[in-house]
């Protein structure tokens, strides 16, 4: 099948590739619609690694897709041929003892599109497991369940950070994690949240949602905004989604006594934290690996209307035009959230 293979740091080809095609009794096909371009593919594109995940061997790109499926297992009875669909793209080892515990998404064994060396799903058909793949209402569309799988990202932030109605929250970084961790945290009982950043475009995007306040720390320091806004007393939830080192430079300046730290960018260098002043207000800090149990969540929020996530997609590629996509995603223009490449007309 024709797909889009990262063959190396810096080199993408729409070309032909062996992939696996077999449709098992738990599994089905699914003729793939919408891939949104997520900054994990770009990074794989740009440095060829992220961590100890390292592109060793031409592979197929992309993990945000919705689709229609095409062919179904014979042990599955949730699904069938016709119906609209969005993946998770983790795919755990269900004996696992984290898998066991709840917590798949840490699975050791866990098995992710677009991370080497397992393949991704740019391209038009994949066979995936029926237990992680969820029909979509009849109102949300493809590309809606394309953005299923980032703000499950966000979903889980705000599930981590307990949320009691009416809090205050902070999300540092307006990236579309940043901000799908902000809408996240409105729909889970947030009164309030304060978003910050650099990029003013970004900033105004996320301040077309009732409930977020932009932030742009070229102007006004965070921790005034933020004891502006809760009368000295500090946020409730710290959200740091930017993945900057400089973001936690006084960052428990922030957060009123008792309130949590949900640590959900992830640095590419160590950075410094300030232990004594975590302590001094006992903050609560939880850490936040992609997603667990929260994918069909995500997806009544849209369709509830509750959540709408239509104004993040800045453009949609066709197919044909998927390496210039990435070529504009990696320039990382201030005005653009996320970017779709879409498989069929």
């Amino acid at each position: 099948m024709k797909a889009l293979v990262l063959e190396r740091k810096g080199e993408l080809a729409i070309r032909d590739i062996d992939l696996p095609r077999d449709v098992g009794p738990a599994d089905v096909k699914i003729a793939i619609h919408t891939v949104g371009v997520c900054g994990s593919d770009v990074h794989y594109y740009t440095h060829g690694a992220i961590g100890s995940f390292v592109v060793k061997e031409p592979m197929v790109l992309g993990h945000e897709a919705a689709g229609t499926v095409i062919e179904v297992g014979s042990d599955v009875k949730n699904l069938r041929v016709g119906d609209r669909v969005c993946m998770e793209p983790g795919i755990p080892n269900m004996a696992s003892r984290a898998s066991k515990l709840g917590i798949y998404n840490v699975d050791p064994d866990v098995r992710f599109w677009a991370t080497p060396p397992i393949h991704g799903v740019l391209t038009p058909e994949v066979v995936h497991p029926a237990a992680f793949t969820y029909k979509l209402p009849e109102n949300v569309s493809f590309a809606e369940g394309a953005m299923i799988e980032p703000f499950a990202v966000g979903m889980q932030a705000a599930t981590r950070a307990k949320i009691t109605p009416g809090d205050v929250a902070v999300v540092i970084g307006c990236g579309p994690i940043g901000i799908m961790t902000a809408i996240a945290a409105l729909a889970g009982g947030c009164s309030r949240v304060l978003i910050s950043d650099l990029s003013a475009p970004k900033l105004a995007i996320a301040g077309q949602y009732a409930g977020i306040t932009p932030v742009n720390i070229q102007e006004t320091a965070l921790e005034d905004a933020v004891m502006g806004a809760t009368d000295g007393w500090g946020a409730d939830v710290i959200f740091e989604a930017s993945g900057s080192p400089r973001a936690y430079h006084g960052i428990f300046d922030l957060m009123r006594p008792g309130g949590a730290l949900v640590v959900v960018g992830l640095p590419i260098e160590p950075v410094e934290f300030d232990v004594p002043a975590s302590i001094f207000k006992e903050a609560r800090i939880e850490t936040v690996f992609r997603y667990a149990n929260n994918f069909d969540r995500a997806i009544n929020l849209i369709a509830s209307g509750k959540v709408d996530l239509k104004p993040l997609i800045t453009e949609t590629y066709a197919f044909a035009e998927s390496i210039a996509a990435f070529e504009r995603a990696a320039k990382g223009l201030p005005q653009d959230v996320k970017l779709q490449i879409r498989m069929t007309e």
